[in-house]
């Protein structure tokens, strides 16, 4: 009975591997105990008639658990538990890529896309999971012993993507930094002081500026270009760099810095003299790291595939 108690801990810890993965910064903190309160509660609550009586009482306890509040609540405080960290990890992923968004131009997106995979077939797992247990307490209680066996499976089938995916991609994740805000905060906090012509002023020039570096010094090169080298580089913070892009320009910074890769990969296309240049070898010399990315952003931008494009010309 202990054991199947650590049912409850599958779920806080897929919260806390989703955080890990999502943010280069996470540590484990001493705030992250509070996770075990309903695995202790459960136990607290099959203390006295589980844990505190002699072994024919538990005997018994087992053979009625179907008819047994203590049971009851286990099943429901566990359904709860599911629920609420599911919405919770959405949450957290939806967040996690919105930063990354508007704050890096690197590594690919690819790996939230797979995280959220991986978070709707694990919903999808528990809601199947859900259904097995709403006939184990109805008239139909062989049902739920054979989606039992149809969860085992899946499950199998489950860890081996996993696995795959984790062992062929092991450098997927860790890209943002947690102590990072989102251009919506900002501009909350922006709306809450007044914006002085002055102020406004200070944006155009730093807008040049930026446009300006963009032409000349071509950071967008650098695969691993994020909003803070760019930062150091023309000396405009990162807090009003990000709000000059993501808010004033109205594009988030992973499309911003594309946008000029996309410009540079046209120019190459359109040479004749390097006709004989592959997709591939363009898409490393003006800054993407993987052929999808690529190829999306080409899409975004021109409405057709860079090998489309090219024949067209």
């Amino acid at each position: 009975m202990f054991r199947t108690t650590f049912a409850f801990l599958q779920i806080p810890v897929f919260y806390l591997y989703i955080i890990s993965v999502c943010y280069s910064d996470f540590k484990l903190k001493p705030k992250y105990l509070l996770h075990l309160l309903p695995f202790l509660i459960v136990n607290l609550v099959l203390l006295p008639r589980f844990y505190a009586v002699d072994a024919a009482s538990k005997m018994s306890f087992i053979q009625n658990r179907q008819n047994m509040i203590e049971f009851q609540f286990i099943h429901i405080l566990i359904h709860l538990q599911v629920i609420i960290y599911i919405i919770t990890v959405f949450r957290v992923l939806r967040k996690s890529k919105k930063l990354y968004l508007e704050n890096y131009a690197g590594k690919s997106i690819n790996s939230y896309n797979w995280l959220f995979q991986f978070t709707i077939v694990l919903t999808i797992l528990y809601t199947v999971a859900l259904l097995k247990n709403i006939f184990k307490f109805s008239d139909y209680p062989y049902i739920s012993e054979w989606i039992k066996i149809g969860l085992w499976v899946s499950s199998l089938f489950i860890f081996c993507w996993y696995l795959f995916k984790a062992l062929n991609n092991p450098g997927l994740f860790r890209n943002v930094d947690s102590k990072l805000k989102l251009v919506s905060e900002l501009v909350s906090e922006e709306k809450n002081n007044e914006q002085s012509p002055e102020h406004e002023r200070e944006y155009n020039e730093e807008l040049l500026n930026l446009k300006k570096y963009m032409v000349e010094r071509k950071p967008y090169l650098n695969s691993s270009l994020t909003i803070q080298d760019v930062s150091n580089e023309t000396e405009i913070p990162v807090r009003d760099l990000s709000l000059l892009i993501n808010h004033q320009l109205g594009q988030h910074f992973y499309d911003f810095v594309n946008t000029y890769r996309i410009e540079s990969a046209m120019n190459i296309l359109k040479d004749n003299t390097k006709s004989k240049v592959t997709i591939l070898e363009i898409l490393y010399e003006v800054g993407f790291n993987s052929k999808s990315s690529f190829n999306t952003a080409f899409k975004k931008h021109t409405g057709n595939t860079p090998t489309f494009y090219r024949k067209s010309l």
